[in-house]
C-alpha cells in the first residue's frame, strides 16, 4: 500500500515538475514580440495583409499631400484666419502624411525581409510616431465632435487659443508625452503584422494606451454625433417660425456644426473596423479576412479626409455664391460668428 502511495506521489511530483518546466519554457521563450511568428507567413496570408496595406497607404499619402497643397494654394489669407473646418483638414492631413510615411516603412521592410522589423530600436521608432499621429487624429476628431455639439447646444464654439495652441497642445502634446512614457518603459515592438505595442511586453499597456482611449473616443463621438444631428433635425422644424436674424443665426450654427460633423463621420469610416477588431480580439481570434479589412480601412485616412476637404470647398463655394446674391451670409461668417476670443 505504501509502495502504491509512494508511486502516486512520485507521479504527482513528476507531473507538477513537468508543468512547471513547461511554464518556465513558455515564459522564457515569449520574452517579447520577436519570439512570436510573423503573422500570415505560416498560412500564406502574409501578402494579403501587407500588399493591401501598402496600396492604401500610398493612395492615402497621395490624397493627403494633394489636400495640403490645394489648401494652401487656394488661400490668400494667413492660416489662422481660415475657417476652423479648413484648419482641421490641414491638421488631419498632416497627421495622415506623417502616419503614412512612417507606416509604409515598417510594412515595406517586412515585405522585403519576410520577418519582423530589426533592429528593435527601429521598430520602436516607427511605433512611437504611429502612436503619436494616430492618437492625434483620434483627439482631433473628438474636439470636432465637441465643437459641433457646442455650436448646437451651447450656441458657441470652444476656445482653441491663439494660433490654436490649446488644440495643438491637447491633440499632439498628450500623445507625445504618453508615447515617451511607453517608449521608456519598453512597451513598443513588433505586433506580428507591424510595429506598435509589443505583442508580449506591451500587451497590457496596449489596453490602456489604445483599447480604452479609442473605445472611449469612439463612443463619445457616436453620442455627440447623434445628439448634434437630433438637435439640428428638431431645430430645423422651428426655423420656419423664427424671424430675421434669429433664423439666420440658427442656420449659421447648423451649417458650421454640419461641417465639423464631417470629421466625425470620416473618423467612423476609417476606424470602425479596428474598433470591432480590438473588442473581438479580447474574446476570440479575429479571422484573417477581417484582419485584412481592418488594415485596409485603417490606412485610408488621407482618402476620407480628402472627401471632407472637397465637401467643405463645395459648400463654401455654394454659400459664397448664395450670399453674394442676397443675404450677405457666408460660410466663413457662420464659423467666425462664434469665433473664440483666444
Amino acid at each position: 500500500m505504501k509502495a502504491v502511495n509512494s508511486t502516486g506521489r512520485s507521479k504527482d511530483n513528476f507531473t507538477k515538475k513537468s508543468m512547471d518546466n513547461a511554464t518556465q519554457r513558455t515564459q522564457s521563450v515569449l520574452q517579447d514580440g520577436y519570439d512570436l511568428p510573423v503573422y500570415g507567413l505560416d498560412t500564406g496570408w502574409f501578402l494579403y495583409i501587407h500588399v493591401p496595406a501598402l496600396c492604401c497607404i500610398f493612395v492615402s499619402l497621395f490624397c493627403a499631400s494633394a489636400v495640403l497643397i490645394a489648401s494652401f494654394r487656394s488661400q490668400s489669407r494667413s492660416f489662422f484666419s481660415w475657417m476652423r473646418s479648413e484648419r482641421f483638414v490641414v491638421y488631419l492631413s498632416m497627421c495622415d502624411v506623417l502616419f503614412n510615411v512612417t507606416h509604409s516603412m515598417d510594412h515595406l521592410q517586412m515585405v522585403i525581409t519576410k520577418d519582423h522589423v530589426y533592429p528593435v530600436e527601429l521598430c520602436e521608432f516607427y511605433s512611437f510616431f504611429l502612436e503619436v499621429f494616430s492618437s492625434a487624429q483620434f483627439l482631433m476628431t473628438n474636439v470636432a465632435a465637441f465643437n459641433a455639439f457646442g455650436l448646437i447646444f451651447l450656441k458657441k464654439q470652444f476656445e482653441l487659443g491663439k494660433y490654436d495652441w490649446k488644440l495643438l497642445l491637447f491633440t499632439f502634446g498628450v500623445p507625445f508625452v504618453l508615447s515617451i512614457c511607453a517608449l521608456n518603459l519598453g512597451y513598443y515592438g513588433p505586433t506580428g503584422s507591424y510595429c506598435y505595442f509589443d505583442a508580449v511586453k506591451g500587451a497590457v499597456a496596449n489596453i490602456f494606451f489604445t483599447t480604452v482611449p479609442m473605445t472611449t473616443v469612439l463612443v463619445a463621438n457616436v453620442v455627440l454625433y447623434v445628439l448634434t444631428w437630433w438637435k439640428i433635425h428638431t431645430e430645423s422644424k422651428r426655423i420656419k417660425t423664427m424671424l430675421g436674424n434669429e433664423a439666420q443665426t440658427v442656420r449659421a450654427s447648423h451649417k458650421a456644426a454640419k461641417l465639423m460633423s464631417l470629421f466625425v463621420a470620416a473618423f467612423f469610416v476609417q476606424w470602425w473596423a479596428l474598433g470591432i477588431a480590438i473588442v473581438w480580439y479580447k474574446f476570440a481570434v479575429v479571422p484573417k479576412e477581417f484582419h485584412t479589412i481592418t488594415v485596409i480601412f485603417a490606412n485610408i485616412g488621407g482618402v476620407v479626409n480628402g472627401f471632407v476637404y472637397i465637401i467643405i470647398q463645395r459648400r463654401k463655394a455654394h454659400h459664397g455664391n448664395k450670399s453674394s446674391k442676397n443675404s450677405g451670409y457666408s460660410l466663413q461668417g457662420s464659423e467666425n460668428s462664434h469665433k473664440n476670443k483666444g
